[in-house]
C-alpha cells in the first residue's frame, strides 16, 4: 500500500486508513483500486475477524479528489463508465467482505464518502461531524453510492437529501440510520473497542453468516423460497462445527473454542 492507505492488523482486528488527510482523504482511481485490495485481502485472512475503516484528520472522506475530477471533466462516456465501474466494484467489496466492517467516522464527510460509510455494516460518529451528499451542486448524481446510501437512509430521507444538498448534522444521520452511534470525540475509540469486542467475542462463522443473512433477506418479500432458505441456513449452521461447539459450550458452561 502507498501512504495514501494504511493497514494494521491486532488481537484480530484489520485497521484500514485513509491518509490523505492533506486532501480531506478524498479519493482517486488509485486510493479506490487500494481499497478494493485491501478488502478482498482482509476478507480471506483467517487472522481478521473484524475490520475498522477510519481516517486521519479533520476530515473523513471528502468524495472524489479534486485532480482527479479534473481528469474526469475530459473522459469520453467509455472512459467515464471504466471510472465508474472501479468505484462500484470497490463499494461491493466493501459491502460484501465476509468480516465485519465498522466506519469509525472522526469527521466531516461527503458525497462518496458517504457510500464508503453506508457500505460498511455499522458506523460510529463525533457529534461534531457533518454529512453532505453535494453531488446535485456540481451538476451531478450520487449514482454509484446510491444503492449503499438509500439502504442505510431510506428513500423518503434520500429525496430529500440527495436533491437538495444540504449539509446536516451526525445527529440528523443517527435518525436516518447513516450512524448508530453519535460521541463526543473523546468516546470515539471507546465506542468502536465496545463493538469491536462483541464481533470478535462472537463465532467467526455465525457473525459471516449473519452478515450474509442481512442482504438475503432484507427488502426481499417474504415468499416460500425466502423461507426455505433461511431453514436451510439454521440447519447448515447447526450442523457446523463451530455451531455444535458453540451449543455444546454454552451448555457446559465453558468457553467456547475460538475464544480460547
Amino acid at each position: 500500500m502507498t501512504a495514501a492507505l494504511r493497514i494494521d492488523v491486532q488481537d484480530h482486528v484489520a485497521t484500514v486508513t485513509l491518509a490523505r488527510p492533506e486532501l480531506r482523504n478524498a479519493f482517486n482511481d488509485a486510493v479506490i483500486a487500494e481499497l478494493s485490495e485491501a478488502f478482498t485481502t482482509l476478507g480471506g485472512d483467517a487472522r481478521v475477524r473484524a475490520i475498522v475503516l477510519a481516517a486521519e484528520g479533520p476530515a473523513f472522506c471528502a468524495g472524489a479528489d479534486l485532480n482527479w475530477m479534473r481528469r474526469m471533466a475530459d473522459y469520453t462516456r467509455e472512459e467515464n463508465l471504466r471510472d465508474a465501474g472501479q468505484l462500484a466494484f470497490m463499494l461491493r467489496t466493501l459491502y460484501e467482505c465476509p468480516k465485519p466492517t465498522i466506519a469509525r467516522v472522526q469527521g466531516d464527510v461527503y458525497a462518496g464518502g458517504l457510500g464508503l460509510v453506508a457500505a460498511c455494516d455499522m458506523a460510529v460518529s463525533v457529534d461534531s461531524a457533518h454529512f453532505c451528499l453535494s453531488e446535485v451542486k456540481l451538476g451531478l448524481i450520487p449514482a454509484t453510492i446510491s444503492p449503499y446510501v438509500i439502504r442505510a437512509m431510506g428513500p423518503r430521507a434520500a429525496h430529500r437529501w440527495f436533491l437538495t444538498a444540504e449539509r446536516f448534522d451526525a445527529a440528523e444521520a443517527r435518525r436516518l440510520g447513516l450512524v448508530h452511534e453519535v460521541v463526543g470525540a473523546e468516546r470515539l475509540d471507546a465506542t468502536v473497542a465496545g463493538l469491536l469486542q462483541a464481533l470478535t467475542s462472537a463465532s467467526p462463522n455465525a457473525v459471516r453468516a449473519c452478515k450474509q443473512l442481512v442482504q438475503d433477506v432484507a427488502e426481499r418479500d417474504i415468499t416460500r423460497l425466502l423461507i426455505e432458505r433461511t431453514v436451510e441456513g439454521i440447519a447448515d449452521i447447526r450442523a457446523s462445527d463451530e455451531g455444535k461447539e458453540g451449543v455444546q459450550s454454552f451448555l457446559q458452561k465453558r468457553k467456547p473454542a475460538w475464544l480460547a
